[in-house]
């Protein structure tokens, strides 16, 4: 789209509206429906109702692929909480992490080692380290923060994970090759400047440690688990009104067993890999796996697994509804124009120097309006890359730059499927972790905004 058939800076009014509200009402499923709604009524006028219904049946149509992701990762959850398994990994955990400190830095290590997909490293994590983290009274909002910091960022960093294709893919349809002639080898190239993802994942367990002092939300929320209240006060509002079920530990200890833990979390993450990094193949193999081992077992019979398998879907449904709605909220900005509307007023600030750097606050503004990182790459790098040949800066250097704007928004979007896993798997809400998370992650942009404005004077 042409910067001149935008809607100018009306089209920054449904980001607005979103973020706005979520901040006011600490809700994020319906500020997605208003603000997208707020979109169709620019767009469409009298008529928008019908052509937002019709938007959400084609974001419904095209995202069979979330809804059954997100569907089998709840069975998944589910049958690892029943089967005991995910409580006879706390049980091993608590053997061997004796301290808070430990316990936080396994789980830092463990989020490092699970780097071939985001997805699989948040659920992966979340569900096997929560117990554990618990019995150090360490909040959910910052065991949040602490695995999401090792999401995106580390598969970004290690170039045999989905992002790293898809990066490396991007390069490949601009011709940019590294200096072994591939786009991968560009992609490698690129991969000491991605200094958000660096200072991501060096600076979580310096928060961990206290190395560096927790601050604003977080550090009221440690201080409240420090009391013995690790969920924030949203659990216990949900419990009271009946939304949320009651976290506790239904299985005998002696029948937890950590190897039912293990085990399918092996073969998921085994299964994804000899898939070519097909994350829904490997669910459907863990789950297959799962009612081979736990069966047999008699922790649950046939029915049983089906009755579990059936409410692990089903628990997901407003998480799924959260990514499928915010999609919507995406098509209203992309019929809004904003992207091209936001390139079109930095463009002609884009000089060699100063590249690097707006191509990390621009490409991190986008995301996180958008909901969107790999679409804003798509949309984004075929424009900023060729600039940066054709003005002389270092192309590796703004390629990073680019990864490391939607490494931020996956960090920090609220909304968006990265924030909204995260938060299903530690069982807080989405604005909880916004509320908390975010501020921390000041740190991190302001040194990456540096760093991007000094590299782009100096190489």
């Amino acid at each position: 789209m042409d910067a001149s058939n935008t809607y100018g800076i009306i089209s920054l009014l449904p980001v607005v509206v979103v973020i706005v509200s979520a901040l006011l009402t600490k809700r994020t499923l319906e500020c997605l429906i208003v603000g997208s709604l707020v979109g169709f009524v620019i767009l469409e006028k009298q008529n928008f109702l019908s052509e937002w219904i019709a938007a959400a049946q084609e974001v419904f149509g095209e995202s069979a692929w979330y809804i059954l992701v997100f569907g089998v990762f709840g069975v998944i959850i589910m049958l690892l909480e029943k089967s005991g398994g995910a409580q006879g990994l706390s049980q091993l955990g608590t053997k061997f992490a004796k301290t808070r400190g430990v316990a936080l830095i396994s789980t830092w290590i463990l989020g490092i080692l699970i780097f071939i997909d985001d997805y699989l490293n948040n659920l992966g994590v979340s569900v096997a380290m929560r117990n554990v983290t618990d019995k150090f009274k360490v909040s959910r909002e910052f065991l949040a923060y602490l695995i999401n910091s090792t999401g995106a960022a580390v598969c970004v960093l290690i170039p045999i994970s989905s992002w790293a294709v898809f990066m490396s893919g991007q390069y490949e349809s601009l011709e940019i090759t590294g200096s072994d002639g591939t786009s991968l080898g560009a992609y490698i190239q690129s991969i000491p400047y991605m200094f958000y993802a660096w200072l991501a994942v060096i600076l979580a367990p310096l928060f961990a440690l206290k190395i560096i002092p927790l601050f604003g939300p977080m550090r009221k929320a440690e201080q409240r688990a420090a009391q013995g209240q690790v969920f924030p006060p949203s659990y216990y509002e949900q419990l009271e009104k009946g939304t949320m079920e009651e976290v506790k530990e239904e299985m005998d200890p002696s029948k937890a067993r950590a190897v039912n833990f293990i085990v399918p979390m092996v073969v998921f993450v085994i299964a994804t890999i000899v898939t070519d990094g097909d994350i829904l193949m490997g669910g459907v193999v863990t789950i297959i796996v799962c009612a081979v081992m736990f069966i047999p077992q008699k922790l649950m019979t046939v029915a049983e697994f089906c009755d579990i398998s059936f409410k692990g879907f089903t628990s997901m449904s407003f998480v799924t509804g959260l990514v499928l709605t915010s999609f919507i909220l995406g098509k209203a900005n992309e019929e809004l124009g904003l992207t091209p509307y936001i390139i079109d007023k930095v463009e002609p600030l884009l000089s060699p120097g100063l590249l690097p750097v707006i191509a990390f606050l621009l490409v991190a503004f986008l995301a996180f309006a958008c909901g969107s990182f790999w679409g804003i790459i798509a949309i984004v790098a075929p424009i900023i890359l060729p600039l940066a040949v054709a003005v002389d800066a270092n192309v590796y250097l703004v390629g990073a730059a680019i990864i490391s704007g939607t490494v931020f928004a996956s960090h920090t979007c609220f909304y968006a499927d990265a924030v909204t896993l995260i938060s299903a798997g530690t069982q807080i809400q989405n604005t909880d972790y916004a509320k908390t998370a975010i501020p921390l992650t000041i740190i991190p942009v302001a040194l990456s905004a540096i760093l991007y404005l000094i590299f782009g004077m100096v190489i």
